[in-house]
């Protein structure tokens, strides 16, 4: 496994001080192309699963996926959430963001939003 690899290298002491600034994500990468190199991968083709693999289809049916796929997809996630969360001590933060959508379009009726007579 690539990622248990690369973290067993960061976390080891005596290579703390060379890997301190590169990123994990970084680590499992070289992994995954030096583990397609050597399963006779060009590295265009390395590149492109690994590419596969760390991203998200959206058409994707993850309640198919055994728990090892769900946790990776779910760690996949976790990772885009952090990159595109915005804190207090950023800059260009806004606490209260108001949006408005415009209404010119014609909405498109719901099953779940249409109302019914019947009391719950």
């Amino acid at each position: 496994d690539c990622s248990l690899a690369a973290e067993q290298l960061k976390n080891n002491p005596r290579h703390k001080a060379y890997l301190d600034g590169v990123s994990l994500h970084q680590l499992k990468k070289l992994y995954s192309l030096l583990k397609g190199h050597l399963g006779g991968e060009s590295l265009a083709e390395s590149l492109e699963k690994f590419r596969r693999e760390e991203t998200i289809d959206p058409e994707e049916d993850m309640n198919k996926l055994d728990d090892k796929e769900l946790a990776k997809r779910k760690s996949i996630m976790d990772e885009l959430f952090e990159q595109n969360r915005k804190r207090k001590d950023d800059p260009g933060f806004i606490y209260d963001v108001e949006v408005e959508f415009p209404q010119d379009e014609q909405l498109e009726p719901c099953g779940w939003d249409v109302e019914s007579g019947e009391e719950i």
